[in-house]
C-alpha cells in the first residue's frame, strides 16, 4: 500500500471521528418503564407501533372542551328557580310560602306543660324553615326540562352545555313577562334555542323550543322534553297521597306508583299534560297539541324516574326553523288556581280518592269552609261552624230517628213473644214483626237514616281536609297546629271515642242483647281508626257526637215526660 493510500485512509478515519465527537447528535437515553404500569401487555398493545407526534397530540373530545356549567337564578314573588346551562334545564325550584314542615307544630308537649306549671321558660326544639323543593336530582343525572332528539339527532345530549343570554332574572317587583334563552349550535348542523318566558305573578312558564336547520337538506326532528326526578327508595310512600308520575290522557287521569314502575309505560296520544306530583304539589309539562303527543314513564336502576313527553316528527326545510311550544305549571295544587288554567289541571287533586262520585261534595265543602275562613281566620273554627250547621240541617231527621228507636225499644218485649211463638218459622216472625211496626207507625229504617246521610258528608270532608292545600299546616289551637295531619298526641281521638261510647249507651237497644254488647265495642274500633285521621276530621266527628248526645238527651227526656 503506497503512502497516498495510507494517508487517505488516516484522513478518512480522522474526519469520521471528528464528526462523531463534535457534530453527530447523541441518541436519547433509554427511559425506565413506569413503576405502576402492569407487567403484562396485551397482544394488541404490543403489536402497535410507537405513537407518532400527531397521534400523541390528538385533540380533546367535545365534552372535554365544553365550559363548566353555570347557574341562572330566576326569582319571582312565588318561587325561586335555578336553571343550569347544563341541558338548559331546571336544577332547583323552591316555592315561597310553602315550607317542608309545619314550623309551628309542637315537637314535644312536655316543655309547654312544664312551662305552664312551673312558670319557667323551657326552650322548644328548633323548627325547619326549608321551603318546598320540587326538583330532586343529583349531579350524575340529567336535569328536568332537558330536550333531546334521540331518533334524529343523537349528538344533542340531555346534559349538553348551552349558552345563556342573561346571568339572572330578578322579577320580585316586575309587572311584565321576562325571558331566559339558552342556545347552542351542534356540529354546525343544528341550532337549538330554549326560550323560557316567566310570568311574575303565577306559576305558569312558557317554553318554546326553536330548532334551526343549518344544512342544505331537509331535516326530520322528533323532540323529547323530559322531566327527571330522583326518588329515595328508603323513603316510605305516603299512604294518603300519590307521589310519582301523573298524566291526563284522553280526558282521564293516569297515575303510576314509583314502586310499580318495572317496565316502560307508554300512554297516548291525546296527552293533555304530564309530569310528577305529590299530595300537595306538582310539576307538569303541557304540550301545545295533545293529539300529537305521547308520554313514556320509566325508572332506571338508580331510582331515577323519567317522564318523556314526545311529539310526532316534524320536517324542517333547509335554512329554516321549527318551533315546538309547551307550557309548564310548577306549583301548588290549589283548586281555584288550577281551574283557571282551563285544561283540567284540577283533576290532579285527589278529591275522589275514596269514592269517585263524591268529588263534587268535597269541592263544595272546600268552598264553604274557605268562605267561613274569610270571617273567622281559623279553619278549625270554620269546621266547628260547618259541623253545627250540618247538625241543624239534619236535626229533624235525628229527631225522627231517635223517636223511632225509642218506640222500637218499647215494642221489643212483644217482638220477643213473636220470636218465641214462631221460633220454627223465621218468615212468619218477619211478617208479624213488620205488621206490628206498621200498626204502631214505626219505621225500622228511620233509625239508620241520620247515619247514612252523615256518611257522604264525612267522606267528602275527609277528602277536603286531606287534599286541600289550604288546610295544609293550618293551625287550630295549642297542640293542634296542622288540621290536615293527625293529632300528634291522640287527645282528640280518645275524647271522640269516649263521646262515641256515651252516645252508644244512650241509644235505645233493639234486637239481640248480644248484638247490643257488640255495638258497645264500636267506639273502641272507631278510636283506633281515627288515631291517624286528619285532626280536622276528628274535631268534626267529636263535635258531631257531642251535639248528638245533647239531641238524644233532649228526645229521651221529652218522650219520658
Amino acid at each position: 500500500m503506497d503512502k497516498k493510500t495510507i494517508l487517505a485512509v488516516v484522513l478518512s478515519i480522522t474526519v469520521f471521528l471528528a464528526y462523531q465527537m463534535f457534530f453527530a447528535t447523541p441518541p436519547p437515553p433509554k427511559q425506565a418503564a413506569p413503576a405502576q404500569e402492569s407487567k403484562q401487555v396485551s397482544k394488541d398493545t404490543a403489536a402497535k407501533p410507537p405513537a407518532t407526534p400527531a397521534t400523541a397530540a390528538a385533540p380533546k373530545s367535545a365534552a372535554e372542551k365544553e365550559a363548566a356549567p353555570k347557574d341562572i337564578k330566576v326569582e319571582t314573588e312565588n318561587y325561586t328557580a335555578i336553571f343550569s346551562t347544563r341541558g338548559g334545564a331546571l336544577k332547583s325550584f323552591q316555592l315561597k310560602g310553602y315550607q317542608k314542615e309545619c314550623t309551628e307544630c309542637t315537637d314535644d308537649i312536655y316543655p309547654k306543660i312544664k312551662n305552664f306549671v312551673t312558670g319557667q321558660n323551657q326552650p322548644a326544639k328548633a323548627k325547619s324553615k326549608d321551603l318546598i323543593e320540587l326538583v330532586a336530582v343529583n349531579e350524575a343525572m340529567p336535569y328536568p326540562l332537558a330536550i333531546t332528539f334521540p331518533e334524529t339527532a343523537a349528538e344533542i345530549a340531555a346534559d349538553s352545555i348551552y349558552d345563556a343570554d342573561v346571568i339572572k332574572l330578578d322579577m320580585k317587583n316586575a309587572k311584565e313577562k321576562q325571558r331566559l334563552v339558552f342556545s347552542r349550535i351542534f356540529n354546525g348542523k343544528i341550532k337549538v334555542e330554549k326560550i323560557f318566558t316567566f310570568n311574575p305573578d303565577n306559576y305558569s312558564i312558557a317554553l318554546d323550543v326553536k330548532v334551526s336547520n343549518l344544512t342544505d337538506t331537509p331535516m326530520t326532528q322528533i323532540p323529547h322534553l323530559n322531566w327527571y326526578q330522583y326518588v329515595d327508595p328508603k323513603r316510605a310512600e305516603d299512604s294518603y297521597g300519590h307521589e310519582g308520575p301523573v298524566a291526563y290522557v284522553s280526558k282521564s287521569i293516569k297515575r303510576k306508583k314509583v314502586s310499580d314502575i318495572s317496565t316502560d309505560t307508554n300512554l297516548g296520544p291525546d296527552v293533555s299534560w304530564g309530569g310528577f306530583e305529590n299530595k300537595y304539589f306538582m310539576a307538569l309539562i303541557i304540550p301545545q297539541d295533545p293529539s300529537l303527543t305521547s308520554i313514556n314513564m320509566s325508572k332506571d336502576s338508580s331510582n331515577m324516574v323519567s317522564l318523556d313527553i314526545k311529539r310526532t316528527k316534524s320536517i324542517i326545510p333547509p335554512d329554516q326553523s321549527g318551533l315546538f311550544s309547551y307550557a309548564l305549571f310548577i306549583g301548588p295544587k290549589d283548586y281555584t288556581l288550577l281551574k283557571k288554567q282551563g285544561i283540567s289541571l284540577e283533576e290532579a287533586i285527589e278529591f275522589d280518592s275514596f269514592i269517585p262520585g263524591l268529588k263534587w261534595l268535597s269541592i263544595a265543602l272546600l268552598f264553604f269552609v274557605r268562605f267561613l275562613h274569610q270571617y273567622f281566620s281559623n279553619y278549625g273554627v270554620a269546621i266547628i261552624i260547618l259541623t253545627i250547621l250540618i247538625k241543624i240541617i239534619f236535626w229533624p231527621l235525628g229527631n225522627i230517628s231517635y223517636r223511632s228507636m225509642k218506640e222500637m225499644q218499647k215494642l221489643q218485649p212483644k217482638i220477643n213473644e213473636l220470636k218465641e211463638k214462631y221460633k220454627n218459622d223465621k218468615s212468619k216472625i218477619g211478617q208479624e214483626t213488620m205488621a206490628m211496626y206498621r200498626s204502631h207507625k214505626v219505621n225500622p229504617m228511620s233509625g239508620c237514616l241520620p247515619i247514612l246521610i252523615q256518611i257522604p258528608v264525612f267522606i267528602g270532608l275527609y277528602n277536603t281536609l286531606l287534599y286541600a292545600i289550604e288546610l295544609r299546616h293550618s293551625p287550630f289551637f295549642w297542640w293542634i297546629q296542622d288540621l290536615s295531619a293527625k293529632d300528634p298526641y291522640y287527645i282528640t281521638p280518645i275524647i271522640m271515642g269516649a263521646t262515641q261510647f256515651i252516645q252508644q249507651k244512650m241509644t235505645p237497644t233493639v234486637g239481640d242483647p248480644m248484638q247490643a254488647k257488640i255495638m258497645l265495642l264500636m267506639p273502641v274500633v272507631f278510636t283506633f281508626i281515627f288515631l291517624n285521621f286528619p285532626a280536622g276530621l276528628v274535631i268534626y266527628w267529636l263535635l258531631n257526637n257531642i251535639l248528638s248526645i245533647g239531641q238524644q238527651y233532649y228526645i229521651n227526656r221529652k218522650l219520658t215526660n
